[in-house]
């Protein structure tokens, strides 16, 4: 009797262990960036999607509606990052069930209105691909003239996935 309890308490975690591996990255060949090449999710699985999330203003003092309010690319990502965290969590959820996500850049007036892509690598890198949090999303990261918050260079959506057990 004990063993058919054991090889079944065996067999329900095997079972649990087997379905969260279930969703598959592809990572970037003889790369460490934080992204995968592409994310497959199971048949079954919960797809749950963020609506775009904006920075918060990271310098009451600075003139509002401007950049300098809510902090470089970098500050910003971080900023949208913690809040999408946040939401998440409210899902029950976390970074590792991210599959994917789109990046909505403001060019930097400091840097000639172009984007800032090592900003926002610098900050994605905290989340994403770490020791802590290994689990790297397929990602998009798209210039745009302007976003609703005046101010704000960064916007993120994303799209989390929960493999049911």
């Amino acid at each position: 009797m004990k063993t058919s309890i054991l090889l079944a308490s065996l067999l329900i975690s095997a079972a649990t262990i087997a379905n969260a591996q279930q969703i598959k990255r592809t990572p970037i060949p003889n790369s460490n960036f934080p992204i995968s090449v592409a994310v497959t999710v199971p048949a079954g699985a919960d797809t749950i999607y963020l609506s775009g999330v904006l920075p918060d203003v990271a310098d009451p003092a600075a003139p509002k509606g401007t950049p300098a309010a809510y902090g470089n690319t970098e500050t910003q990502t971080l900023s949208v990052l913690r809040k999408l965290q946040a939401a998440l969590a409210n899902e029950g959820l976390s970074f590792a069930d991210v599959v994917s996500l789109r990046v909505f850049l403001v060019g930097d007036p400091k840097l000639d209105n172009k984007l800032d892509f090592t900003g926002l690598n610098n900050a994605f890198g905290q989340s994403f691909g770490t020791a802590a949090q290994p689990a790297k999303p397929a990602r998009t990261a798209l210039q745009v003239v302007a976003l609703p918050l005046p101010g704000a260079l960064v916007e993120i959506d994303l799209v989390a996935a929960r493999v049911k057990n």
